[in-house]
């Protein structure tokens, strides 16, 4: 299999975020965090063994004049610091309880505005494309970040085996819902309606940028991580990333996508990271790159378009980013 390589060059080996720093990494978005959000961003000691999967080795060969080859994180590290609602609000909650997803089988069905709907399984997509190593920045809303490599393939690849009708101007993206095994949509606290939904425009997910996750560090994705396919796009903040994809469905209408439903003042449909359009509740203009903590804050400026405006900046020309946030 082809290995294709998309990086940064100006992403230094040293930015890359720990294995274990990402593993469990999303905070919680909603009020009651938003004190955690203003301060310190430790990450939180947990087990090693917590709720882990056994990620396997992806078929794909390391690039050897990879600038970043020489200093990958070291894979001992290991800690929770991660946000996936379907298995509960605290951030230790994924790796804890995630292992109770099933992920094989698995299938993703792919509808709507296309001339050839159909599904694919896991070891379609395991093996069916050219897997690439991309290492990205990852954004989150919350005003954290930390750099990733990522292991998957375009997400116009995917698309173009369904062949969008013209009349398709987005794309749809579910996520499992499958209460017995998520503990968190199960819950009386949640505000989310299940099942999770993002949605992207149909140029913004062909852009080359734009991937679907297998895997990080070189192997599958664990299950906290939204294995086994995952949505990755790195210009925009990471709640736009979203998990554990079972349905794709191009659409003549913009889709109802669930933060955007449940707080539409404060998470817009475009989620592009712009350090001049601050969160109503805080700024937008510094990130806490992780791990970072009170006496090591590591905290950056954050670059429009989180440092993707020269690729990304033309899909959105005339547009008032301040009202389309």
């Amino acid at each position: 299999m082809t290995k294709r390589n998309y990086t940064d060059p100006s992403i230094l080996s040293s930015d890359i975020t720990p294995e274990s720093v990402f593993l469990n990494r999303r905070s919680l978005i909603k009020s009651a965090t938003v004190a955690a959000v203003a301060g310190s961003t430790a990450i939180p000691s947990t087990s090693a063994s917590a709720g882990q999967t056994a990620e396997q080795p992806l078929d794909y060969a390391p690039q050897e004049e990879h600038p970043l080859t020489s200093e990958q994180t070291p894979i001992e590290a290991v800690t929770s610091y991660n946000n996936f609602y379907e298995f509960g609000t605290d951030k230790s909650d994924p790796a804890r309880h995630a292992h109770t997803m099933t992920t094989d089988p698995w299938s993703v069905k792919v509808g709507g505005l296309v001339a050839n709907p159909g599904e694919l399984h896991l070891e379609d997509l395991l093996s069916g494309f050219d897997l690439e190593e991309r290492i990205y920045r990852f954004r989150c809303v919350e005003a954290w970040s930390m750099v990733v490599p990522w292991v998957g393939f375009p997400l116009a690849d995917l698309l173009a085996r369904f062949e969008p009708q013209s009349e398709g101007r987005f794309v749809e993206f579910k996520t499992l819902h499958r209460p017995g095994e998520m503990r968190g949509t199960r819950s009386f606290t949640s505000v989310i309606d299940w099942p999770y939904r993002e949605g992207l425009r149909l140029d913004e997910a062909m852009h080359p940028l734009t991937l679907m996750a297998v895997g990080l560090y070189g192997k599958t994705l664990p299950n906290q991580n939204g294995a086994p396919l995952r949505l990755v796009v790195p210009w925009k903040y990471g709640f736009k990333s979203i998990k554990s994809i079972v349905e794709i469905n191009v659409t003549a209408e913009q889709p109802q996508t669930s933060w955007q439903s449940l707080q539409p003042s404060e998470y817009g449909f475009y989620a592009n990271v712009n350090p001049e359009v601050d969160h109503p509740r805080w700024s937008q203009k510094y990130e806490r790159r992780l791990p970072s903590s009170i006496f090591k804050p590591n905290r950056v400026p954050t670059l429009p378009f989180n440092g993707y405006e020269a690729e990304v900046a033309s899909l959105y020309q005339g547009m008032d980013l301040s009202r389309y946030y």
